[in-house]
């Protein structure tokens, strides 16, 4: 009969490893791009045998699917726990859009890999276990918006327009959203088009957006900038205390 104990332990040790793993993959991929990436130099940043490498994971492509769901689980945590925000559904919408900001905030690193991911379709080669966990980090998500925005039409506060669906909505406002947050990692280019905030001209952009659907009530109406810091302090203080003092 094993310890109880040592098995914790020694799942904490494996948890360790994969996490060291994972960052050093993060690392090289933002270095060297998905053609740099090999067992061989994930393996050499760690100080680690490729043996062990393997022992953790089965290829590259593995690595990489592990490294997307890590930051799927990272977001996630951020918005589920602003899913949990007492409001209206626009109040509960601004909050999940603070969540997003913040996970840029905090894990530029991790969007900026995700983006390189993207690229090619980088995940066919993967287990149908890891895309299939992808799949279901991307349908909760999308699931939380949708279902903010179903609570919205039930209240009387939107009535969404002929032939879309709210989850149509809610992917239209994410693609919004993730669109304007790859575009701010160029900070110094849209300096040049008088944007000294671009965190601030999403959310503004995406604030009008809803005014336009009609999703009450209006901004003429409600001091969102309230609602804003509402959700900051009773749900995010440590990661906007945390967040004030990253550079992205």
């Amino acid at each position: 009969m094993h310890d109880v104990s040592t098995q914790t332990r020694k799942q904490r040790e494996i948890q360790q490893r994969e996490g060291r793993i994972l960052d050093a993959a993060r690392r090289i991929l933002l270095e060297r791009g998905y053609l740099g990436l090999t067992m061989d130099r994930i393996a050499q940043a760690i100080d680690y045998s490729k043996g062990t490498v393997y022992q953790h994971f089965t290829s590259k492509e593995d690595v990489i699917a592990a490294v997307t769901i890590q930051t799927f689980e990272t977001r996630m945590d951020l918005i589920e726990r602003a899913a949990t925000f007492s409001g209206r559904p626009r109040e509960r919408m601004v909050a999940l859009g603070e969540a997003d900001e913040l996970f840029f905030r905090l894990y530029p690193d991790y969007l900026r890999a995700q983006q390189i991911i993207r690229i090619g379709s980088l995940l066919a080669k993967t287990s149908d276990e890891r895309l299939a966990t992808i799949q279901a980090q991307r349908s909760r998500m999308l699931g939380i918006a949708t279902g903010v925005i179903r609570d919205a039409v039930a209240q009387g506060d939107l009535v969404l327009p002929m032939q879309m669906t709210a989850e149509e909505m809610a992917f239209g406002l994410f693609s919004l959203v993730l669109g304007g947050r790859t575009l701010t990692g160029s900070r110094s280019e849209l300096s040049v088009l008088g944007m000294a905030d671009p965190f601030r001209t999403i959310r503004q952009t995406t604030f009008l957006l809803l005014d336009g659907f009609g999703w009450r009530p209006l901004t003429t109406e409600w001091d969102y900038e309230h609602t804003l810091q509402r959700v900051r302090q009773e749900v995010f203080p440590n990661e906007v205390e945390r967040a004030r003092g990253a550079r992205v």
